[in-house]
């Protein structure tokens, strides 16, 4: 079920504030801040995923909306799984979705120092200590859910014993995971989070930034909200499974005594078909279960603009699902729309045959060929027409045509007349089959010269009209039609002895190497997006080479098609 967003009184333009944009108001109407800064930290460990759009169009267009700044921020603490491919791709998204972060562009390795000076303050006050306990010792330390725990033996240290570790771990004279820098708290909260949180842990890995001038790399929960601080973030905004980290983001800041930035958390997105978690999306590629982060079938938002989503959409996506409070899943037929939507207003039409079925008009002249006149989009009247070539041998869709079709089947068959989309009526009148298979390999048809433009003068009906191209001038094309990546709504969700992997549809790739298309299409460039009529909409794949097209469908027509398919037994 989609989750109605929260929602506070209405904006001045008759709209309704979501609960950030109400909390936002709020703190400037009473003067608790005197403007709007957020920032975009992403952690450069992988490719980032529609679920990353909407954070990004939720911090940048807060700062946009009340006049703010918005930071782009690496949250680059985990040397071991960062790589500068990620830190481009990540640039290369936020950019391609229509914002900018001007000269804002931090690190946390940007604040290593000063994070290391604040770790030393912490430490000289008596809030932080150097443990040895081995990770597995400090989760059995940790205690449950429902039991508290126990202090680390080491928590008593004095200042002087800190400081002299925590220096030397610093130079590099302990190996990885001997020692780590713990945040004295309360190793009886209720809160699992506040019961001494690691700050540092010892880490001999190189840095994509820093090289190896660092040994001793700060978490998450450290970093995050100092570098907030640091920035001046007025509104630092995240995900709700950080909701149970906000108390230890709010003692740090608190311990340190300085500047205090807020967090709030939202609802992430979720998505039927769909996994959103970067290690999963991370094993399918390294598995070679996909072709790479940019796979059409990827979530990632690379991966949606190769198979021709825009910008646009994407941002009306977001609008559309709102910012919640609670968590939900959405359908993922509200992104199809969004896509659907804007390729209907923007995208030219044209013809192209996937699957090609000869057609020779008998009583059309050997030799000769015409235009005819074709709207480029009725949706917008400014996009004018084109000029189309018909000729005596045409392809048609193979499935346009049944030699003995069902009671509601309209389409062609022997004796049977329809239209040909901004051509002529024509009438199937034989078939031509492979002598061996039996298989129909072509189609001898009549036209009615009378119907030119495809309406007939007598006032006859047909209840059908098709697609087609003309065979001479046609160019050929690989065609790749997409599914969902898994079979089921629920990916995670697995029966017993299986795990999410089973859960792949087999079927998500069907690759179409004979298409034929309309002659305009010569001419189409990486990127651009055309609604191949009667098919979907479909966009130029960067496989494509001269003379050799390729085209992915970026998403079906409407349901309504499917629909008068079933209803007519097709």
């Amino acid at each position: 079920m989609d989750e109605t967003p929260a929602n506070a009184p209405g904006t001045p333009d008759g709209g309704s504030l979501n609960f950030i944009e109400a909390i936002v108001e709020t703190d400037l109407k009473t003067g608790k801040r005197d403007r709007v800064q957020t920032r975009f930290p992403p952690e450069p460990n992988g490719y980032l995923h529609i679920g990353h759009a909407k954070s990004i169009c939720l911090n940048f267009g807060l700062a946009q909306q009340y006049g703010g700044k918005c930071n782009l921020r690496f949250d680059d603490t985990n040397p071991t799984k960062e790589d500068i491919e990620y830190v481009d791709s990540i640039k290369e998204d936020v950019r391609w979705l229509g914002f900018s972060w001007d000269d804002r562009e931090f690190y946390a390795s940007d604040y290593f120092e000063q994070l290391y000076e604040w770790a030393v303050q912490l430490i000289k006050s008596g809030k932080a200590y150097v443990c040895d306990l081995t990770p597995d010792q400090v989760r059995e330390y940790r205690g449950t859910l429902t039991e508290p725990g126990k202090n680390s033996p080491y928590r008593d240290r004095t200042v002087e014993e800190n400081l002299d570790l925590f220096e030397r771990m610093r130079n590099g004279e302990f190996p990885d995971g001997a020692r780590t820098l713990r945040a004295k708290v309360d190793m009886a909260s209720p809160n699992v989070n506040m019961r001494d949180p690691v700050m540092y842990r010892i880490l001999h890995a190189h840095h994509h930034r820093t090289g190896d001038a660092w040994c001793i790399y700060p978490s998450y929960d450290w970093a995050h909200g100092q570098s907030d601080s640091l920035e001046g973030i007025t509104h630092s905004i995240c995900t709700l499974e950080f909701e149970n980290h906000r108390p230890l983001y709010n003692w740090f800041i608190e311990q340190l005594g300085i500047f205090h930035s807020q967090q709030i958390e939202f609802a992430r997105l979720n998505l039927t078909y769909t996994v959103m978690s970067k290690r999963k999306l991370l094993t399918l590629v390294k598995e070679g279960r996909v072709s790479g982060w940019d796979d059409p079938r990827m979530p990632t938002i690379c991966g949606l603009r190769r198979r021709g989503y825009t910008p646009e959409a994407m941002r009306e996506f977001c609008r559309r699902i709102g910012v919640a409070k609670f968590n939900s899943t959405i359908e993922v037929h509200v992104l199809e729309n969004s896509i659907r939507d804007d390729l209907n207003q923007h995208a030219p039409r044209v013809m192209a045959v996937l699957k090609p079925l000869k057609v020779v008009i008998t009583n059309y002249p050997e030799g000769q060929d015409e235009q005819l006149d074709a709207v480029n989009n009725p949706e917008d009247p400014a996009a004018g027409v084109r000029q189309i070539p018909f000729s005596r041998e045409l392809y048609i869709e193979r499935d346009d045509f049944m030699e003995d079709p069902p009671k509601q089947f309209y389409r062609l068959a022997p004796g049977r007349e329809v239209r040909l989309r901004w051509a002529y009526f024509i009438r199937c009148e034989s078939v031509v089959k492979n002598p061996k298979s039996g298989e129909v390999v072509e189609l001898h048809c009549t036209y009615d010269p009378a119907t030119r433009g495809g309406n007939a003068p007598d006032g006859r009906k047909v209840k059908a009209t098709i697609h087609w191209v003309s065979a001479e001038h046609a160019i050929p094309a690989e065609v790749r039609l997409y599914d969902h990546l898994f079979r089921t709504v629920d990916p995670e969700q697995v029966e017993a002895g299986k795990t999410w992997l089973d859960n792949l549809n087999p079927n998500s790739l069907q690759v179409l190497p004979t298409a034929q298309l309309e002659p305009s299409l010569v001419k189409a460039h990486v990127g651009d997006r055309f609604q191949f009529e009667r098919l979907g909409y479909f966009s130029v794949d960067y496989d494509s080479k001269p003379g050799a097209l390729v085209f992915n469908r970026t998403v079906t027509l409407r349901d309504e098609w499917a629909k008068l398919q079933k209803k007519q037994g097709t």
